[in-house]
């Protein structure tokens, strides 16, 4: 009884702290050693976007021409969800609740839900004015704000993921309620639009991954501890999420391909009004969130607006009105990804390198810069 006492250590004795600090030093050790070779293949993956997305554009035109593709379909929404599950794995869900990033919100909706929109429909007027079909796609283009990408290259520009989640939540619900009256006023006709069907893509692409994220991030912290889980794991989402997105990519080339394919003029007409439309949104949205707020508050803004719900509006405009809004929406798809990466090389040249921020975005950004 007596020798098995003796070796427990009382608390604070040196033993205690000996061990305590073998337990650390093991542990730092850990957090050290290299990565395993596939976390550091797929953290590197972020880094290569501008070089990845256009292999990926190219090798899913090569295979929308050459074999049936339609079975792809049933991938946008699992991959539109795994491109987003990896940048909440970090989020906690009581920073939705604040309002600290309130001002970076109201700005992403006032050009989300009113300088845009009226964007989108004076372009539509000036291009489309006599075709129906592209008129809509120019019109739903503008309508519904932010994605799941959205979260995604704002974690990659290292912005504040924080923000662009609640940007994210809080603009598709609001598109979902208010596409009706903006497609009257713009389109000038009543559109059906099923509002549950709308709610239960923002549950899928934003609420199940963020409820999943949550519960990933606790239970490996409680597993591992905390500098493990931030050295040797965390590395893997950001290249997680850089997959998901050059999937989406693929699959969206692939479906449109024969239809790109057919009719190249007037797709290349079709770019024109769309390069135009996100020249100018990321101009604005640059020049405001410079203006009005810091780096990583900034970076959500641009992001937060200029990465448009394509997914959505593409659903509606292929029940709804067809071919050509399809066509339109699916090259803006191609003008929004490409430009979202080269935007992300030049983000240290737009608003300089992150830790000369000591705006309101500070923290954020430093705490959710992808590994």
């Amino acid at each position: 009884m007596t020798a098995t006492s003796a070796s427990v250590p009382a608390p604070g004795s040196t033993a205690g702290s000996g061990s305590s600090s073998a337990t650390g030093a093991s542990a730092g050790a850990q957090a050290a050693a290299p990565l395993h070779p596939v976390i550091r293949t797929l953290a590197s993956l972020s880094k290569r976007l501008v070089l990845l997305i256009p292999l990926a554009m190219v090798a899913g035109l090569a295979a929308g021409l050459l074999f049936d593709v339609r079975p792809l379909q049933a991938l946008v929404l699992p991959m539109t969800m795994l491109m987003v599950y990896p940048m909440l794995v970090n989020f906690r869900i009581s920073e939705a609740l604040d309002l600290k990033d309130g001002r970076a919100i109201a700005l992403a909706m006032a050009l989300d839900f009113i300088a845009l929109p009226l964007l989108a429909w004076g372009l539509a007027i000036l291009f489309f004015s006599g075709e129906p079909g592209l008129f809509v796609g120019m019109v739903l283009a503008g309508l519904f704000p932010t994605s799941g990408m959205t979260i995604s290259w704002t974690g990659f520009a290292g912005g504040n993921v924080t923000a662009a989640v609640k940007m994210t939540v809080i603009g598709l619900i609001a598109a979902s309620l208010l596409a009706p009256v903006y497609l009257l006023v713009f389109a000038g006709a009543v559109v059906e639009v099923d509002f549950l069907e709308v709610l239960r893509t923002v549950v899928f692409v934003v609420g199940i991954p963020l409820i999943a994220g949550t519960l990933t991030r606790a239970v490996l912290v409680k597993r591992y501890g905390q500098p493990r889980y931030k050295a040797r794991i965390a590395p893997l989402f950001p290249g997680l999420s850089t997959l998901g997105v050059l999937v989406i990519v693929f699959v969206a080339m692939a479906l449109k391909a024969k239809m790109i394919a057919q009719e190249p003029m007037l797709v290349l007409r079709i770019l024109v009004p769309l390069l135009v439309f996100y020249g100018l949104n990321y101009v604005i949205a640059t020049f405001a969130g410079r203006a009005l707020l810091g780096r990583g508050d900034a970076i959500a803004v641009v992001y937060g607006t200029v990465m448009r719900n394509l997914s959505i509006a593409l659903g509606i405009a292929m029940t709804a009105f067809g071919a050509e809004a399809a066509l339109l929406l699916a090259t803006a798809y191609i003008v929004q990804v490409q430009s979202a990466a080269w935007y992300v090389k030049a983000t240290g040249k737009v608003f300089g390198p992150a830790d000369s921020s000591t705006g309101p975005g500070t923290a954020a950004t430093a705490n959710t810069r992808p590994a």
